[in-house]
């Protein structure tokens, strides 16, 4: 069984304009564009942590959330474990993006607050 390592690996920013936010996180802020698979989401690199900006989705409010992603070996199994100790179920791990040298799956859960927290396996 997986657990957390405790390395945040993404997090994720609501914004209101995915491409006004790229442009201030990449070309002011300095942060390495990434990729963006969609005109809702882009990803950049800060430092060992990837930042996610994505237009609101779902529950999702500008200025009013954001997730944090743990990196994990073993996604099915930590989510698993987890929602056995007590987290509340959101999404169960499923395939999100095919990068040409890996498999971004993720999975999601709540905490007491209903916040939600998001695994994340960068599968070889």
């Amino acid at each position: 069984m997986s657990e957390l390592s405790g390395r945040i690996g993404q997090i994720a920013l609501t914004v209101s304009d995915v491409e006004s936010a790229l442009g201030f996180y990449r070309d002011i802020l300095g942060l390495p564009f990434l990729f963006q698979p969609s005109p809702q989401l882009a990803f950049l690199q800060a430092g060992a942590t990837r930042l996610m900006l994505s237009a609101p989705q779902g529950a999702g409010a500008v200025g009013a959330n954001s997730v944090l992603y743990f990196s994990v070996t073993d996604i099915s199994a930590t989510y698993e474990a987890i929602v056995v100790k007590g987290a509340k179920p959101e999404r169960e791990p499923q395939l999100a993006a095919k990068m040409p040298d890996y498999e971004l799956w993720l999975g999601f859960v709540r905490d007491p607050d209903a916040n939600l927290v998001g695994l994340m396996e960068e599968k070889r």
